[in-house]
């Protein structure tokens, strides 16, 4: 896990127990939602405000310590920043969501024309499967028709 405290200073953020309670269920949990991290903050830290781990969350993903995963139809999800560029892989059954790392960099394709005037961009990739659980599942399910 990173050194909480120290990164958050570097990046201009204020300790607090809130900050560090969100760090540490992020270090814990990866690919969790918002709410998620509000319900583990609170088993943590006591009262908190779902408005106010939201607030926190959007804080941390700003500073660069936190990555926001937008898939579609559902609500995003929070992991600590990895150290390189990573894209995701998503279980269309279970919505379970696996890290794949991206040993190669960012191609040529992924990156718009420089002469378009944009900065600082991402390029965020879900690739969308069954995984090996969910796949006996069917099966066994199929084979007991």
């Amino acid at each position: 896990m990173l050194n909480a405290e120290h990164d958050l200073r570097e990046r201009g953020l204020r300790v607090t127990a809130q900050r560090l309670a969100v760090l540490q269920v992020l270090s814990e949990a990866r690919h969790v939602s918002a709410d998620y991290v509000a319900t583990a903050v609170r088993t943590r830290a006591g009262a908190a405000s779902t408005q106010g781990i939201y607030n926190v969350v959007n804080d941390l993903v700003g500073a660069g310590l936190v990555q926001r995963i937008d898939i579609g139809g559902g609500p995003a999800l929070y992991e600590l920043a990895a150290e390189g560029p990573h894209h995701h892989l998503m279980c269309r059954k279970c919505s379970r969501v696996v890290d794949l790392p991206c040993d190669h960099g960012i191609d040529s394709c992924l990156m718009p024309p420089e002469q378009l005037g944009f900065a600082d961009i991402e390029a965020e990739i879900v690739f969308w499967g069954t995984c090996a659980e969910c796949q006996k599942e069917v099966n066994k399910q199929r084979r007991g028709k």
